[in-house]
């Protein structure tokens, strides 16, 4: 490692630890530590959203997916972009009007009983820590690259320094850390970009053609079928990322940050247009780290391709685009992480410890202590999950939160909406079914399960056949809403419905009082 690399790594760190110090002064309160007060305008939460989306499964994951298995890499890219029409249209206002400071505070503006408050708490903290496995990975295998230190120490460092960031900033320390690192991202792609299709003349057309020749695959690189020999499970995994956005926690609850669902929804058109640049940049950075850093070049670097951003950076720019792309991926995936990080320990502070256990009386001290102790026990469980997943790709760990998030908010958000007869035993059946449902498919698909000793994490046949469950496990959690809610109605009614409210105020953001007297 050269001294550029450290230089830029102590810049980027003390950058960020400046704007942990700043945020903490203004971080006094509960509610600054889980929403960042607010006060976030349109452009501001939308370069946060774009912070947050652009994590390093979208960076050096989708690189790298691109650079192995070409065409397939579209699989884990176009439904994740599109998934923001989902948020645009369906989930953005509606979240805001009922929201406060969780996933919890909206499903619970309808339906107001422990139980349903606890399930959704439990669910963002399983989402979220699973989101986390991803980002943890990528750490240790960019630090391995870089440092030469091994992976597990590498993980193990990261988590550590992510903390420090979470205990002190909170979502303001968070959000702007995001702020800034989705600019560096952006504007250090572009730059990549431009000097990668230097290299090809700039021939747009000409690159594809390039490819044809440039990997083992031959012409099938452009086509799919090399990593996805199923179609079925290209569909499922379509389909989870395509929804499953829509119900990651930390994204919704960037909907939280802002005043009003107005600057909620425009916040959506800016992470639209800028995550639409950036997936037309990776697209021919993949290409590009296929072609001129090579398969076997790649492979060596970590199996699931996530070094191949680096490695094109330092071919095409030398040691200070290396350092400086390595750099930025540091930030990238500290500032996603903790953003993560928020959410989950908000969750169990928030709506376990304050709502149900205090009944909402716990003191602003007692909050903050205890939304600090849970960042320091979620990262514990995630780092110590992490360690055994160096050889998958991050882009695909991520996507299986994203089926997670599919199969088991989703549901519940849309139904809590849009449909009057959904009750409580719905929501919590509908929850609870598409949670540790998702998780038992993964737990006997070819993830966990392979024939071949080493090949995966238990040597065997694989009982379920797709590696990504979502075409399963997305219309089940559907379905045990549905059939939680016929269970609910058949038992005697007691008060507990208020939908005329919830359309009102989903609307509008007033109650109905509110709006009659405007």
């Amino acid at each position: 490692m050269g001294i550029n690399v450290i230089i830029l790594f102590a810049v980027m760190t003390l950058g960020t630890l400046f704007i942990t110090y700043y945020a903490s002064k203004k971080t006094k309160t509960a509610g600054s530590f889980y929403t960042a007060g607010g006060g976030l305008t349109a452009r501001q939460n939308g370069l946060a959203l774009a912070g947050d989306f652009m994590s390093a499964s979208t960076f050096l994951g989708l690189i790298g997916a691109f650079s192995l298995t070409g065409y397939d890499g579209f699989f884990l890219m176009y439904p994740a972009l599109v998934s923001f029409l989902v948020i645009l249209f369906l989930v953005a206002e509606p979240l805001r009007n009922l929201g406060k400071y969780t996933l919890g505070d909206m499903v619970t503006a309808r339906y107001k009983f422990k139980q349903v408050r606890a399930v959704t708490a439990i669910n963002t903290i399983v989402i979220s820590i699973f989101y986390m496995l991803g980002q943890l990975v990528a750490a240790g295998a960019l630090f391995k690259l870089l440092l030469g230190i091994p992976f597990n120490v590498s993980v193990i460092i990261v988590g550590i320094g992510m903390l420090a960031f979470v205990l002190f900033g909170g979502m303001t320390a968070t959000s702007w850390v995001q702020i800034i690192k989705a600019i560096l991202l952006v504007g250090g792609t572009f730059i990549l970009f431009v000097m990668v299709m230097w290299q090809f003349n700039f021939n747009f057309i000409g690159i594809f053609t390039d490819m044809k020749t440039a990997t083992p695959f031959g012409a099938d690189f452009l086509n799919p079928g090399v990593k996805y020999t199923s179609g079925w499970d290209a569909a499922s995994l379509t389909l989870g990322l395509l929804l499953g956005t829509a119900g990651l926690p930390h994204v919704l609850v960037r909907f939280l940050t802002v005043p009003n669902a107005q600057v909620a929804r425009k916040s959506v058109v800016w992470v639209m247009w800028i995550m639409g640049a950036f997936h037309v940049m990776v697209i021919f950075l993949g290409f590009g780290a296929a072609k001129l850093v090579g398969t076997d070049n790649i492979i060596e670097a970590n199996p699931a391709g996530n070094m191949a951003a680096p490695l094109l950076s330092q071919l095409v720019g030398g040691d200070l685009m290396f350092a400086f792309i390595s750099a930025v991926s540091f930030a990238t995936i500290l500032a996603v992480v903790a953003g993560i990080v928020v959410t989950g320990a908000t969750a169990f502070s928030h709506d376990l410890f304050n709502e149900i256990i205090k009944d909402g009386k716990a003191t602003e001290k007692q909050q903050m202590n205890m939304v600090r102790l849970a960042s320091i026990i979620i990262t514990i469980i995630s780092i110590t999950l992490s360690l055994s997943l160096q050889q998958f790709n991050v882009a695909f760990l991520a996507s299986l939160a994203f089926t997670l998030a599919a199969s088991s908010n989703l549901p519940v958000i849309l139904f809590t909406i849009y449909w009057r007869k959904f009750n409580k035993t719905g929501a919590i059946f509908g929850m609870l079914v598409g949670l540790f449902g998702t998780l038992l498919l993964v737990a006997f698909s070819p993830n966990v399960w392979n024939p071949i000793p080493g090949a995966a994490l238990i040597t065997g046949e694989p009982i379920f056949p797709l590696a990504s469950p979502g075409i399963i496990s997305i219309p089940l959690g559907f379905f045990a809403c549905y059939i939680g809610t016929l269970v609910g109605a058949r038992k005697k009614q007691i008060v507990e419905d208020n939908f005329s409210e919830i359309v009102v105020k989903s609307n509008t953001g007033s109650d109905v009082k509110g709006v009659v007297q405007h």
